[in-house]
């Protein structure tokens, strides 16, 4: 089997949901994930002009909604902050929770999340064994409650801790639980300053999810210094990430799952979507 390609539910700005779907199958994408999401209600998905998804909302409505654009959901996004202390304004432990809860009524397997950037002076001021404990303490509820839905949370590569394989290998370790996997992103672990080929040799067994991405040679300068970006503007195989290795380490892993492009502009989206298929990808 081929490894399947998807691509990020935000394709234009200021529009609903139901547009993004609608883009995606006009651009013959045939998987997708549930990107951006919150609590309760949103002015801006009443008011049409965000893509906003409610993790309160039927999660059978969302799925229903995908299914008529011909849309297979590959994962629910649930990215938060794991570094800042908790607050009810901050995306975190309650929502990943929220998320575990909708995937699973859906029947999608993989929930993504990662440490993110800390905004608070706590969350700037910890040590590396103090980050990682509170990582682990934010997860805690939620991988016992994956393991009792049979879901994966997946731990993106989008933050200074997970872009670090020592880092990352420590945070797989003290949180000790099968229902912990990884999402790779190629883009998001090489400006981390990360080799996504020596990543995969490493945590293959881990990996259950990709994101792709490329970066300009530009993107140098700021490499080690900047951890994650929500998407790239350029297509796949133009840039200085070695996506052609990766995806090759992958394969040779014998990995064959989802993955997803965080491409911006329909062109870059085509583009990647045929470079990867032109590499044996579905």
């Amino acid at each position: 089997m081929a490894i399947k390609v998807g691509c990020f539910a935000l394709v234009d700005g200021f529009s609903v949901l139901e547009h993004q779907l609608e883009r995606l199958q006009g651009l013959g994408i045939k998987y997708a994930d549930i990107t951006d999401n919150t609590d309760g209600a949103c002015l801006g998905a009443e008011f049409g002009f965000t893509a906003v998804a409610s993790l309160d909302a039927n999660p059978f409505e969302l799925k229903r909604l995908f299914t008529k654009y011909g849309l297979t959901i590959t994962s629910y996004c649930a990215h938060a902050s794991l570094l800042d202390p908790e607050a009810p304004w901050r995306y975190g432990t309650s929502q990943i929770i929220k998320a575990i809860r909708a995937a699973a009524a859906m029947g999608v397997k993989h929930i993504i999340t990662t440490e993110g950037h800390a905004h608070t002076d706590f969350g700037k001021g910890l040590s590396e064994s103090e980050a990682i404990f509170t990582i682990r303490q934010k997860l805690f509820e939620p991988l016992k409650m994956a393991a009792d839905y049979g879901v994966k949370v997946l731990l993106e590569t989008h933050g200074e801790y997970t872009d670090s394989l020592k880092h990352l290998e420590r945070i797989l370790d003290v949180c000790d639980s099968p229902a912990l996997g990884l999402n790779l992103d190629t883009g998001n672990l090489w400006l981390g300053g990360g080799d996504p080929v020596a990543y995969v040799k490493k945590f293959a067994a881990k990996i259950d999810h990709v994101h792709w991405k490329d970066w300009p040679k530009e993107m140098e300068a700021k490499r080690g210094k900047e951890f994650g970006a929500g998407m790239s503007i350029i297509a796949l195989g133009t840039g200085v990430v070695d996506v052609k290795g990766a995806y090759k380490a992958l394969v040779d892993a014998g990995y064959n799952g989802y993955s997803t492009l965080e491409i911006a502009g329909d062109e870059a989206v085509k583009q990647s979507y045929a470079y990867l298929k032109a590499l044996g990808a579905e």
